[in-house]
């Protein structure tokens, strides 16, 4: 979980709306729990509707001319075009938008996930001793997505892929022999236990095959034993088809390192990036 906003007017005008929110959309927030997402962007609490229900608001915020495209609409888009992929993504239940000044904000109202997530953070800090099937319905999930249309909505682009991995790994692009639908924000504290739900669907579509779970095992570098265990669960981690969706992630995150962020992770991440020039084809 992350702080709020450093400017007292931003994070009020946040819980404003986010109060408003739940009022327009028929829902109550329990008191006593907000948690705040990166850089205060977003704001989420439980709540429950007018039927009982427990729920989940979440409020996000953009300038109001970037309150567009592929971040913006992809929850409203994975309730149309994935469902909820067999109980494990959360049903969307309402939206509300609404703009002051030059700020947009978006509500979503979702289903409550009971389970906790299992990490507060997206890098994993401690063994979780997840059992096999845990593990199973993991990658039964993702392989349903792979096949789940896209919408069109694109999570990684080659143009990117072209100038982050020879700037980040030191290796040219490998071409992606396949490209599947991703999740494409697959971390620790966007997975729950010990029933499966997997939260955070703002970033999803195409994306090279594999990119997931290598997204999760870049994740789980800071404990070895559960990075070997991703990559056991994930076969094709370590092939040639996963080449160019390793090779993404590992310069998406090296770039965040770049940038001060994730610094328990940029010792790992620069010996993976050696491993992936050692597996790239002259």
């Amino acid at each position: 979980m992350y702080s709020p906003p450093h400017d007292p007017t931003t994070e009020a005008a946040m819980r404003a709306h986010h109060a408003r929110a739940a009022h327009a959309l028929g829902a109550e927030l329990e008191p006593g729990a907000e948690f705040w997402g990166w850089a205060g962007r977003t704001l989420g609490a439980p709540a429950r509707t007018a039927t009982g229900q427990s729920a989940w608001l979440r409020l996000t915020s953009a300038p109001a001319d970037k309150a567009t495209g592929k971040l913006w609409e992809g929850t409203a888009a994975a309730e149309h075009a994935l469902g909820d992929l067999g109980g494990r993504r959360p049903a969307l239940l309402g939206l509300h938008d609404t703009t002051d000044d030059d700020t947009a904000y978006r509500a979503e109202l979702s289903a409550r996930v009971d389970a906790p997530v299992l990490s507060a953070t997206p890098e994993l800090r401690q063994d979780l001793g997840l059992p096999d099937d845990w593990w199973s319905d993991l990658a039964d999930t993702l392989d349903k997505l792979a096949v789940s249309p896209t919408d069109d909505r694109i999570a990684v682009r080659t143009q990117y892929m072209e100038r982050a991995i020879p700037q980040f790994v030191g290796t040219p692009a490998p071409a992606a022999p396949h490209w599947t639908t991703a999740h494409a924000d697959l971390h620790w504290a966007n997975l729950t236990g010990p029933d499966l739900r997997i939260l955070d669907w703002e970033g999803w579509g195409s994306a090279p095959a594999g990119f997931d779970a290598a997204m999760l095992y870049a994740y789980s570098l800071t404990h070895p034993a559960t990075a070997a265990r991703v990559h056991a669960a994930f076969p094709i981690l370590g092939s040639r088809d996963a080449l160019a969706a390793e090779a993404t992630v590992c310069a998406m995150l090296l770039q965040t390192v770049d940038r001060g962020d994730n610094p328990d992770l940029a010792a790992p991440l620069h010996a993976w990036a050696t491993e992936l020039r050692d597996r790239t084809p002259a």
